[in-house]
């Protein structure tokens, strides 16, 4: 981002508000838009969530979601917070996530329920957490770590009281 484009982001949320600024088509027949105002909104909600859950400035947050809007949103919101975004591909393997995982030491993962791919619903969470299952021995920051899930696919998901959040609760707890 140029410090051009920084300069306008008052405009954006002025006249540009009601632009599209994201198009995202998605599993069969879904497609969402965000506006400009829309995708600050979230970002700025999304930010306040991370905050509540302690991420500050030089905190990482690992973001585990495919290729869905909440993936943006997690970015911008970790650059408002000048936290360190950093990526577990939904490609990643046990052994890989529980390497990543560590390697990330991060306050905050986001990842989703499922996601389709290849024309089936595939799981994303149940990995992760396997791998946090699996990487639990040796890794430090279990106690203080935070799941957000992000409902994509309306599966049941297994669920660790006081660790995982859903990420539209979080976002609406402002």
């Amino acid at each position: 981002m140029t410090s051009e484009h920084a300069d306008d982001a008052p405009d954006v949320q002025g006249r540009d508000a009601s632009r599209i600024a994201l198009t995202w088509n998605g599993e069969p027949g879904r497609l969402e838009e965000l506006t400009h105002g829309m995708l600050l909104d979230q970002a700025e909600r999304a930010a306040a969530a991370l905050a509540r859950l302690g991420v500050r400035a030089g905190d990482k947050v690992a973001v585990h979601l495919p290729l869905v809007p909440e993936s943006v949103i997690a970015t911008l919101a970790c650059g408002r917070l000048d936290a360190i975004r950093t990526t577990l591909p939904v490609s990643l393997t046990v052994p890989e996530l529980v390497a990543r995982t560590r390697e990330s030491d991060a306050r905050v993962l986001i990842t989703a329920d499922a996601a389709f791919w290849d024309g089936a619903v595939r799981p994303v969470k149940a990995v992760l957490d396997h791998a946090l299952a699996r990487g639990a021995a040796t890794d430090a920051n279990r106690q203080r770590r935070t799941v957000l899930v992000v409902n994509r696919c309306s599966r049941p998901v297994s669920w660790q009281p006081g660790r995982d959040k859903w990420w539209h609760e979080a976002l609406a707890e402002g």
